[in-house]
């Protein structure tokens, strides 16, 4: 579901076919997230080429937990299911999970994990307000300035994308259900999922 009419899958010619195909191999259907990239696949190509990049110098671990709290502070329900479920199928219990996105300063997580979700958190919201504290605070933990850039480029990504779909309207797609309550209300804080 969204604001804009998207490309149907049997009017899809040309990149946004090529995109579709892509989309049914690697999850089986052509997801909401998909279809708002009907109109201009060489965006969904660019943005997969940055993540891509991004991902490669980062530990999944790490990413995930970043990219989520960039997604809460952006209040991206699309974003934070996508990886939630993500950190709940690699990581983490659901109660574990849910405790994270609840505050995940009182978490049980590492305090290197707090500082980059942290920065990755004022990044999302207000990229302005990054003082030489937040760099400080992961220096502390041993993060080298490379690692803190990427840190930077994860959160300042998930803005891009998470912005693109909420300015079309896109909603969650309806397999997000499958998520346990009450994490899934925990996750979905911006807009509702596909009924």
């Amino acid at each position: 579901m969204s604001f804009v009419t998207t490309v149907s899958e049997d009017a899809a010619t040309g990149a946004t076919a090529a995109l579709y195909d892509q989309a049914r191999r690697q999850d089986g259907r052509v997801t909401n997230m998909v279809r708002a990239f009907g109109h201009r696949p060489e965006y969904m190509d660019a943005w997969s080429a940055l993540l891509d990049a991004i991902r490669s110098r980062m530990d999944p671990r790490r990413y995930e937990l970043v990219t989520l709290a960039a997604a809460l502070a952006l209040r991206s329900s699309y974003c934070a299911l996508a990886h939630g479920k993500a950190l709940l199928n690699g990581f983490f219990t659901a109660e574990e999970l849910r405790a994270i996105a609840m505050d995940f300063r009182h978490s049980d997580l590492l305090p290197v994990d707090i500082a980059a979700m942290d920065y990755a958190q004022q990044i999302a919201s207000d990229a302005a307000a990054v003082t030489p504290a937040h760099l400080d605070a992961l220096r502390m933990h041993g993060l080298t300035d490379p690692e803190i850039s990427d840190i930077a480029a994860a959160a300042a990504a998930r803005a891009f994308f998470s912005k693109f779909l909420d300015a079309l309207g896109t909603h969650p797609d309806a397999s997000f259900t499958d998520l346990p309550n009450p994490l899934r209300g925990q996750l979905a804080i911006g807009r509702s999922i596909e009924k």
